[in-house]
């Protein structure tokens, strides 16, 4: 890890990291999600970034713009519906609100399966009339990525971003989000990851500054040699698998254990039930990556207060 890219959890303590911003309680991966997720006292917020026909930078998380979007509505008849096959002044038309609170008129058990676990608790504190009017309002956009880069920077958070895979756009996308990055001069407010760590390479080679973390859903060998290799500062391995706190089960855990010792930064997703999250707090992860960052936030201030 180079001496130049500091931890960015430093003065922080575990990193409280919203999923596509605070999902559970706004449309996700809207300036909406992160606003609420900066209301719930989040020091970083997490995105998926991918790259418009025209090679805009937009933040979305599916190939497919139908699920949280009216793009079925605005352009019927299409044959497919990825994002990339669209303009950025065609994607700035689209609805990326209402979908959320046509789910929450659902009963429970129809819901996206994160939303079927908001309590109603939850719902009533954190989703007030006032948001409800706005998310179905019609002026939720999908964000590009400098409008996300602004808001956080007015607002004093750090942005992890997931950088999508896409035919055609990888490294056009790689080096679009540095040079943006650079641009804004938010190298240390930034953290860029992937699934694909070949991207994270191409990152590496274009910045020594920008911190750069391990997307995985699997067990990596020799993690530390592998971190070495990728130049990497960060390990995101995933909370949940066949037995569900997956990253607790050994060997993940010594796996987990092993990066925290030798200085990496560890930060686990996606974590949505409080006990789940103490034990991660308790294995020593630097960061949480949550669809509910208020439960991450009380966890944190009932072991840490």
């Amino acid at each position: 890890m180079s001496s130049m890219r500091m931890p960015l959890e430093m003065g922080f303590g575990v990193l409280n990291i919203a999923h596509r911003g605070a999902r559970a309680f706004a449309p996700e991966n809207t300036l909406a999600a992160f606003m609420k997720a900066n209301t719930l006292g989040c020091q970083m917020f997490e995105i998926d970034v991918r790259m418009s026909k025209d090679r805009q930078l937009i933040v979305h998380h599916d190939e497919q713009l139908s699920r949280c979007t009216d793009v079925q509505i605005k352009f019927p008849g299409r044959a497919n519906y990825d994002l990339w096959n669209f303009t950025y002044d065609q994607l700035s038309t689209l609805d990326a609100g209402a979908w959320y609170i046509e789910q929450l008129s659902l009963p429970r058990l129809e819901r996206q399966p994160f939303l079927q676990m908001l309590t109603e608790d939850e719902l009533i504190e954190f989703v007030s009339p006032h948001d409800r009017d706005i998310y179905a309002s019609g002026d939720i956009k999908l964000p590009t990525l400098k409008q996300t880069l602004e808001f956080a920077e007015g607002a004093g958070m750090m942005v992890n971003i997931e950088l999508k895979t896409q035919p055609d756009m990888q490294e056009a996308l790689a080096d679009a989000v540095v040079k943006l990055v650079e641009f804004m001069r938010m190298e240390n407010k930034v953290l860029i990851s992937s699934f694909n760590h070949e991207l994270l390479i191409r990152v590496r080679q274009l910045s020594e500054a920008i911190a750069t973390g391990v997307l995985t859903g699997t067990k990596i060998k020799n993690i530390n040699k592998y971190m070495q290799l990728l130049d990497a500062d960060a390990y995101h391995p995933n909370c949940y698998g066949e037995n569900h706190l997956n990253v607790i089960q050994k060997p993940n855990l010594e796996e987990l254990t092993i990066a925290l010792e030798s200085g990496y930064s560890v930060n686990v997703w996606t974590c949505n039930d409080k006990e789940d999250i103490r034990r991660l707090i308790a294995c020593g992860v630097t960061g949480v990556i949550s669809d509910f960052p208020n439960r991450v936030k009380e966890v944190i201030d009932n072991n840490f207060s």
